[in-house]
């Protein structure tokens, strides 16, 4: 074992390998679980981000409509409690991603994405929802100078749709923050920032109760089948009928054999620090405090929570089945790499910080990277998922466009190509595993090593996964 690995897993000593969002919060007790057979207008399935927007809305926009949601475990047990939760206003996984995927389209979902931006802000306020929630804006920074391109193109699209941003040279970057390897940057400065998801996700949840939604947890879908009185969810002790269905379980249902034609549950992995000293934030500097990511080939991402830890994230991680729980990321070892290129970044802590908390969480990975709808049972039931980035404030938008498919709105996101259109077909396993290790190998090893690992890259880019976004 190398000094710098040695070095990582001391640091790793006493960390506790769960997430850092809701072990910081007091426990709560769960809703009841539904034990009665019960009759709805909508159920949604899922007590994650996605699910609670979806059960506020429904009830902001009628009312009287009789919502029920159902959670298989505890609101937030899923990604929605173990994201970065940097907020951003794009609503399809970054401009760039928009582009690529969606490039008629990249004003008008950017012209949306700022609009469900203000909806959020306003949800928060009107609810008076306290979840730590800081106005700094988003950073996409170049390590060394090889990433410079990638920043400027980001800048420029960032002008041509309307935000305000501004690049950064390597020292207007090292003047916000102190790190050795970053060269410049683009920083959006308006509607974006980051937020604690735990706080938020119980203040949802919050909401949705005072708005009259039917919440029980620890009640799993089990099956459904579509009849003439409506779709009936099974449960382990109820029986629900509904006459619309949502489904906003985004990875936790990558296991079903259709969903998994599209989405595979791949593992992203976060670690934080113990809070930082005021002298080591002076070394840091990040007085602007902005929600970070930057232009590795397997990138990092990092931010600041309210006490001033530092959480830095990355490194993915698929496991056999689409396995959204695995017992082999709560140790110290799979963290490893992560640390060390924490190190890298901030050296000047490199020998004084330790890290409180590391986990990893389920994102739902397709080719496209953002949400798409799935209709089954005639369209009376409709999968929003495949949030693998930004979903804490991208989902209230899956959500609403998600509801407009389900009550055959005629709305003009409904009639765009994202709400049409599925990504591309993932190939089973045991090669969708296969597959995955060696791609993940590729990515870790990419940048020290190069060869057959650029041209593996490559190919799968070029079936349309884009891991390197």
């Amino acid at each position: 074992m190398t000094d710098a690995a040695s070095q990582a897993l001391q640091a790793l000593k006493n960390t506790r390998f769960t997430t850092y969002w809701l072990d910081s919060l007091e426990a709560v007790e769960d809703e009841a679980a539904l034990a009665e057979k019960t009759s709805c207008d909508l159920l949604v399935v899922g007590g994650g981000f996605c699910g609670l927007w979806a059960a506020i809305q429904a009830k902001e926009q009628d009312p009287a409509r009789d919502v029920v949601l159902i959670e298989a475990k505890s609101v937030a047990n899923g990604a929605s409690g173990r994201p970065a939760a940097i907020m951003s206003t794009s609503v399809m996984h970054g401009i760039d991603n928009t582009e690529r995927i969606f490039p008629d389209d990249v004003a008008e979902l950017e012209r949306l994405g700022q609009h469900n931006m203000d909806g959020f802000r306003d949800t928060i306020e009107r609810y008076q929802i306290d979840c730590d929630i800081e106005w700094g804006g988003e950073m996409k920074v170049s390590i060394g100078d090889e990433g410079l391109a990638t920043v400027n193109d980001d800048h420029q699209l960032y002008l041509k749709y309307g935000h305000d941003a501004v690049l950064l040279d390597k020292a207007g970057m090292q003047a916000e923050i102190n790190s050795p390897i970053f060269h410049g940057g683009t920083w959006s400065r308006q509607r974006s920032g980051t937020v604690h998801p735990g706080k938020l996700v119980r203040g949802l949840k919050r909401a949705a109760l005072q708005l009259g939604v039917r919440l029980y947890e620890n009640t799993p879908h089990r099956r459904n089948r579509k009849t003439a009185t409506g779709i009936i969810v099974e449960t382990p002790r109820a029986r629900i009928t509904a006459r619309k269905v949502l489904l906003a379980t985004n990875a936790w249902a990558a296991g079903h054999t259709h969903i998994s034609r599209r989405v595979a549950a791949i593992r992203d992995r976060i670690v934080v620090t113990d809070p930082l000293t005021p002298e080591q934030m002076a070394k840091v500097g990040w007085q602007n405090r902005q929600g970070i990511y930057d232009t590795r080939t397997q990138l990092n991402y990092m931010r600041l929570t309210a006490d001033n830890r530092i959480l830095f994230g990355g490194r993915l991680a698929y496991f056999y089945g689409n396995n959204t729980d695995p017992e082999q990321d709560k140790v110290a070892q799979p963290y490893v790499r992560l640390v060390q290129s924490f190190y890298r970044t901030f050296p000047q802590l490199a020998h004084e910080i330790r890290f409180s908390h590391a986990w990893s969480g389920p994102i739902g990975l397709t080719t496209r990277m953002a949400v798409h709808y799935q209709r089954y049972h005639d369209g009376d039931m409709v999968y929003a998922g495949g949030y693998s980035g930004f979903g804490v404030t991208a989902s209230r938008f899956g959500a609403r466009v998600g509801l407009a498919i389900l009550d055959r709105q005629d709305i003009p996101e409904t009639r765009m190509q994202f709400a049409l259109t599925v990504p591309a077909y993932i190939p089973p396993e045991p090669f969708r595993w296969l597959g995955a290790q060696i791609t993940m190998y590729a990515l870790d090893t990419l940048d020290e090593k190069g060869g057959w690992r650029k041209l593996w890259v490559a190919m799968v880019q070029k079936m349309g996964f884009p891991i390197t976004l």
